[in-house]
């Protein structure tokens, strides 16, 4: 039984009759008014007290936290297979690494590069509970021509390393982390060392830049290899920088095997053809002007990790060496150079949190003599960020900075010099020199003192 026929007369008659204003004053409407805001009320209250709870309930926006490990020139040796083993299984008994990259040279100086050797040293890093991202050194492909690696092509070398060792979406490693190889792309198919994955709300590239003046050959003729490679660096650089940006990524992070970032930037010589001595070409003067093109497409700070021949007081060293024509230092580019101690003990950690004011911060550990017992292995969350995000504008994080306005670097006032003198300005206009290195790191890289070894 329906409820409306138990109604008396009189309220179907009201229910059915609008409701009226009254009059207030002569002719006027104000109880509509009241009617209309008591209406309001209502309907705000019913949206605040379904949705309100919702919105209390909601936890707040998550702040990415990890690390990961940086080693390079481990193994110069067949008998440091154990010692390179023993490093690997205590940065992966370390629950705050979230992946290693091995930034080249997997191969001793006098080493053969032999498919034996790189098949056990392959070996060695699908061992790490860790996944590994390994990037190609000078000694594992440009230096194999000589005689005491085996004479070998370094362009066969270099094509065995991408077919075993870059043959999969994934890194090496038993825990899989998924990379985006430019190989995916069908003009350059062959460049599956060339790499990019993501990690919260930071963009990591991979690029085969080895030292060795990134292998630019003299003899005459076409250069293939490295004129080739230098395209697909530009390119795999400028596609970084797009992916950071449609993924609202607050920093990207490179790694490189070569130091193709001088201390100070070299003005080209104009008379440089009356001299009989010519300098060898440098091999990476294209590779420094697609850093100049990502640093302007990209405005947010772009860190360059690459190891370091010479000995460093404290393992590592942090400046801003990058310096446009003009000789106006990119103040959102940053290298961190490693040479630790002792490779074969030690790895250059960097750990990553977003809710300080200096999200990256840079040491250096030291693997236990006993190794702690291992964690419950988990899957690495890595997930997938969004294309829309409710992150702020990279540009207006606090603490970083941003990359310096070269149309109004000319209008400032007087600068330093590569002395440490100030530098009158020029009639008319001036521009600011950065001083020489070393550099103060920016502040959004802190460095820490050298951590103790645990017994």
């Amino acid at each position: 039984m329906s409820w409306r026929p138990l109604l008396k007369p009189n309220a179907e008659r009201r229910l059915a009759t609008p409701l009226r204003p009254f009059m207030s004053g002569r002719g006027g409407y104000a109880g509509l008014h009241v009617y209309r805001a008591l209406a309001c009320l209502l309907v705000l209250g019913a949206l605040f007290g379904a949705s309100g709870r919702s919105y209390a309930a909601q936890p707040p926006a998550p702040t990415w936290r990890y690390a990961f490990a940086v080693v390079a020139n481990v193994v110069t040796e067949p008998g440091d297979e154990s010692t390179l083993q023993r490093l690997v299984d205590g940065i992966g008994r370390n629950p705050q690494v979230s992946f290693v990259v091995y930034d080249g040279n997997l191969r001793g100086p006098r080493e053969s590069c032999s498919d034996a050797l790189f098949e056990r040293r392959r070996g060695l890093l699908d061992a790490s509970r860790a996944p590994v991202v390994f990037v190609p050194g000078q000694r594992d492909w440009v230096s194999c021509g000589t005689g005491g690696a085996g004479n070998y092509d370094p362009v066969e070398r270099l094509d065995y390393l991408r077919q075993n060792f870059f043959n999969d979406a994934n890194a090496l490693g038993e825990t899989p982390l998924a990379l985006t190889r430019e190989s995916e792309v069908s003009r350059f198919r062959p460049y599956r060392e060339n790499a990019r994955w993501q990690v919260g709300d930071t963009v990591f590239v991979a690029l085969n830049a080895p030292d060795g003046n990134n292998h630019f050959l003299n003899a005459g003729g076409r250069n293939g290899e490295f004129e080739d490679r230098v395209i697909a660096n530009g390119f795999w650089l400028e596609h970084a920088a797009e992916f950071a940006r449609r993924r609202n990524a607050r920093a990207i992070v490179i790694f490189m095997q070569a130091d193709a970032l001088p201390e100070r930037e070299e003005r080209p010589d104009r008379f440089a053809w009356l001299r009989f001595h010519r300098a060898p070409r440098d091999g990476y003067a294209e590779l420094r002007r697609s850093l100049l093109k990502l640093a302007e497409n990209f405005r947010g700070p772009i860190i360059i990790v690459h190891p370091e021949e010479t000995k460093l007081p404290h393992g590592f060293t942090i400046d801003q060496p990058l310096r446009n024509e003009k000789g106006i230092r990119i103040a959102n580019v940053t290298r961190v150079a490693f040479s630790l101690r002792d490779p074969l003990t030690q790895w250059l950690q960097i750990d990553a949190d977003m809710a300080r004011n200096a999200p990256l911060r840079v040491s250096v550990h030291d693997v236990p003599r006993h190794l702690p017992s291992l964690p419950p292995q988990q899957q690495p969350v890595m997930p997938e960020m969004p294309e829309i995000s409710s992150m702020p504008d990279v540009t207006e994080i606090p603490g970083m900075q941003q990359a310096p306005d070269l149309n109004a670097a000319s209008e400032t006032g007087n600068g330093i010099g590569m002395s440490g003198t100030a530098v009158p300005p020029a009639s008319g206009a001036s521009q600011t020199v950065a001083p020489p290195r070393p550099l103060m790191p920016p502040p959004w890289i802190q460095q820490q003192t050298p951590a103790t070894p645990s017994n």
